[in-house]
């Protein structure tokens, strides 16, 4: 007789609910993951002034960011601060949102070609979050959300996060599909 052996692997899968009431809790900010943009990292030798030399969003990838932006301001959910890293995925994917006037800040910036800054950047990332009064939100990299938070987020992945003495708290998590 002959066994029939079936393995299955279970991989973990983000929560399918968007969390809009996370949004809603004291110290809430939004903190995502640039849009689609095709590839990992950038090429040898990109130049962070010159997206013609980066990896940037795809039209799926602009798509992602207005309809981000979209569901945002079909719930009325309004910015008094709008931060982007410098590279152009991310600055792209900040103005695609239509949330308000984007502010560029440098400790947004990835650091997957330099794991040296990490540290240092997430100490940067905090701080500007603690600074800030109002609503907030932060479009950045996979990598620096990781260190932040601790979580793995998807491209045009919103997190909704806390600072508090002991680290940053998620709240909860958007995703809108492209």
């Amino acid at each position: 007789m002959k066994w029939l052996v079936f393995v299955v692997f279970l991989w973990p899968v983000a929560a399918a609910a968007n969390d809009w009431a996370a949004l809603d809790q004291p110290g809430a900010i939004a903190i995502m993951r640039h849009a689609l943009a095709p590839g990992t990292g950038d090429p040898a030798g990109f130049e962070l002034g010159d997206c013609s030399t980066q990896r940037i969003l795809n039209d799926a990838g602009r798509q992602q960011a207005r309809s981000i932006g979209d569901a945002f301001r079909a719930r009325g959910i309004v910015f008094d601060h709008v931060f982007t890293g410098q590279w152009c995925r991310t600055r792209e994917t900040a103005e695609l949102l239509g949330l308000g006037p984007v502010t560029e800040a440098p400790a947004l910036n990835s650091f997957f070609g330099d794991v040296s800054t990490r540290d240092s950047q997430t100490q940067a990332t905090r701080a500007l979050i603690e600074d800030q009064r109002g609503r907030v939100f932060l479009v950045t990299h996979q990598v620096n959300i990781s260190a932040l938070t601790g979580e793995f987020t998807r491209s045009g992945e919103v997190l909704v996060i806390r600072a508090e003495a002991g680290g940053i708290e998620v709240l909860g998590s958007i995703l809108i599909e492209p």
